[in-house]
């Protein structure tokens, strides 16, 4: 019987093992991590920000902050340790002790058009929070990594909506899994705003906009509810958060993504007569979290205008008639467009690069007999979280094809 026991009992142990993994395959140890407090302090009517980055625990591992500032937007540096500051560069040595840096920010942004894309009332806010605090290069002790929160004090009753989890205490939790050093990124609103909050499979939606400013909120929740589960099927690692901001004239008539959120002109329509949808092209390039390098762009502006229209397909939004009418109208726009590798894409190159999308699509799932299509190459270059090449997409394609394709671009 005794025999008998140990057996069943390795039988048991190694069905775990090969449902589980190998037992000794322990997972990486986490890095220790130094503290990083962001403070802003903003006032009604007043586009200027004080901004304070406190190293709030174990300062003596950050040995040098590199910030890369524009004397235009930033200014007044100062703190503890030594500072030292040179046209658009500021070099920061903390001190081992009460570490802070702190600066006067102006989160005020005006496009060419005159327009803004960021921008202080007396009753409400919407910016990026990248600008609160400029890019930076550290240089810091090995092994370690920051855990980074953000702390922003309002005027008396403003309301606040942010991308980012928060805690009991108010603060914000700034985490970005791929990097060693969290910085605040993704839109903000603050004020006398109005917000519909809801959840669509595993994402939180929020809308959000200053009361009075024309945003359809309703409007948008309904039609993420037709359109957004398609999109979290196409990319798994579909954001866990969305927030949507919006607001009318003075702010710029156009749409801009950003980590897990996006800015929307609310006289933006869901669906414009042409089919294609504003709203949905950011929200693809939330889901891809993608960057592009120069003369790549067309792959990235060409992946989130045509899987706008796939999903709008997709979900049954447009009919099949609709569908193809739309990419009709789109290859005779992109027969007046520039080289595809331009610097960047918009207009009649973006509607060129859907059709080329569309192209090299029906040729993947051609070539592999239907096993494959221009969706696994979407997925492989999300999941890979690195700048968009067009000499990777163009392997990718390749590879899911797995032969050379006529129709990708030269």
């Amino acid at each position: 019987m005794r025999s008998l026991f140990y057996i069943v009992l390795v039988l048991v142990l190694g069905a775990s093992v090969a449902r589980h993994g190998t037992a000794q395959e322990p997972a990486p140890p986490e890095r220790p991590a130094y503290g990083v407090l962001y403070t802003a302090w903003i006032k009604a009517g007043d586009p200027t920000a004080l901004v304070r980055v406190r190293l709030s625990r174990h300062p003596e591992w950050v040995r040098w902050m590199k910030f890369n500032a524009d004397p235009e937007r930033y200014s007044d540096f100062k703190g503890t340790g030594e500072i030292k500051v040179s046209g658009d560069s500021v070099l920061w040595y903390p001190p081992q002790e009460d570490a802070y840096l702190q600066f006067r920010v102006n989160l005020e942004s005006r496009r060419s058009s005159g327009k803004f894309d960021g921008m202080v009332t007396s009753t409400w806010a919407i910016f990026r929070a990248d600008d609160l605090v400029p890019p930076v290069r550290i240089d810091m002790e090995d092994g370690t990594q920051s855990k980074a929160k953000l702390q922003l004090n309002l005027p008396e009753g403003w309301s606040l909506a942010t991308p980012f989890p928060r805690y009991s205490s108010g603060r914000l939790r700034i985490d970005n899994p791929d990097r060693l050093f969290d910085r605040p990124t993704g839109w903000i609103i603050a004020g006398n705003i109005g917000t519909r909050v809801e959840k669509i499979g595993d994402t939180s939606v929020t809308i959000a906009a200053p009361i009075g400013q024309n945003m359809r909120r309703m409007d948008m929740l309904a039609f993420l509810r037709w359109n957004l589960p398609t999109l979290q099927s196409l990319f798994p690692q579909f954001p866990e958060r969305l927030l949507v901001v919006g607001a009318d004239d003075p702010m710029w008539r156009g749409a801009l993504s950003a980590p897990d959120s996006l800015y929307v002109h609310s006289d933006r329509p869901l669906l414009s007569e042409n089919a294609t949808s504003t709203l949905l092209h950011e929200i693809v390039h939330v889901a891809m979290g993608a960057q592009s390098v120069p003369g790549s762009d067309w792959v990235v502006e060409g992946l989130a205008e045509y899987y706008s229209l796939e999903t709008l397909h997709r979900s049954g939004t447009i009919s099949d008639e609709r569908f193809a009418t739309a990419h009709e109208d789109l290859a005779a726009w992109g027969e007046s467009s520039g080289p595809l590798d331009s610097e960047r894409s918009s207009g009649a190159i973006t509607a060129r690069a859907v059709g080329v999308m569309r192209a090299i699509d029906a040729e993947i799932r051609k070539s592999s007999e239907g096993k494959r299509s221009l969706d696994d190459v979407a997925r492989q270059l999300t999941s890979e979280g690195k700048p968009i090449t067009a000499a990777r997409f163009r392997e990718l394609a390749t590879a899911a094809a797995g032969a050379p394709l006529r129709s990708m671009p030269d």
